[in-house]
């Protein structure tokens, strides 16, 4: 895509999944990737292949949770890349499990940690350095869950709808200053987190039904969408939230 290749890109999360599938869409994109994960021997062994297939990666480690340990990962690949110049943050976490008022206080706390503070951190070391600069891309993995709710998951819903509401706010400050935030939101979506709450796939059978194209989407039908607001392409873009579901959310 138009002025993708050479440009620095941190992914969070991107050791698997949605966000192993971004990172690789960039490599080939001509992007260097910083592969940014909770534990460093999976951010290098992710970065390790990307390497292998010819691109230029690194590898990071840190919990998005954590502001200080961010900014740290963040400095290192802005200095070691030449200069950050977007960033997509995918990591995320959750446990479905039981309806709200069944759930206690402590329940909730690793899922805003993760989900809500972890962008909020990841943006606030990046931020400045592309308003210096006087432009770059944030993009967040949302989820549908923020934009229409998903019941036994209300307090992840809550956090991508913040998420997306955050996206639009700072998206208005900084505007003028080259600088656009936009979100990609999934629908049902085959990840090692869904695996994990449905070891038969009685739950993704399920979820498919309801899909008006009859399937639950891959980590590979996120990937162009991200690269494509990451792109020159997306110049005029900001503020937008792009419903990736297979027709599940038409609004």
């Amino acid at each position: 895509m138009r002025g993708l290749s050479g440009k620095a890109v941190l992914v969070t999360g991107a050791a698997r999944g949605i966000g192993r599938a971004i990172a690789e869409r960039l490599a080939q994109e001509g992007c260097t990737v910083g592969v940014l994960d909770l534990e460093l021997g999976n951010a290098e062994r992710a970065a390790a292949e990307l390497r292998a297939s010819g691109a230029r990666a690194a590898a990071y480690a840190a919990d998005v949770a954590d502001y200080a340990a961010v900014e740290r990962a963040v400095a290192a690949f802005d200095e070691e890349s030449g200069g950050i110049a977007g960033l997509v943050n995918n990591a995320g976490w959750d446990r479905p499990a039981q309806k709200f008022a069944e759930t206690e206080p402590a329940a909730w706390q690793r899922i805003v940690a993760v989900n809500f503070y972890g962008p909020l951190n990841a943006t606030r070391a990046v931020l400045p350095r592309l308003v210096a600069r006087g432009g770059g891309r944030i993009v967040f993995i949302a989820s549908d869950a923020g934009r229409v709710g998903a019941g036994r998951e209300a307090v992840y819903s809550g956090c991508k709808g913040g998420v997306i509401a955050f996206a639009k706010a700072v998206a208005r400050e900084v505007a003028r200053s080259g600088v656009t935030l936009n979100c990609v939101a999934p629908g049902p979506t085959e990840t090692a987190l869904l695996a994990g709450i449905d070891p038969t796939g009685k739950l993704q059978q399920s979820l498919a039904r309801g899909v008006p194209m009859g399937r639950i989407g891959q980590p590979d039908d996120l990937a162009g969408a991200v690269a494509f607001l990451l792109s020159d392409d997306a110049g005029y873009v900001t503020g937008q939230t792009l419903s990736v579901s297979g027709g599940l959310t038409m609004a």
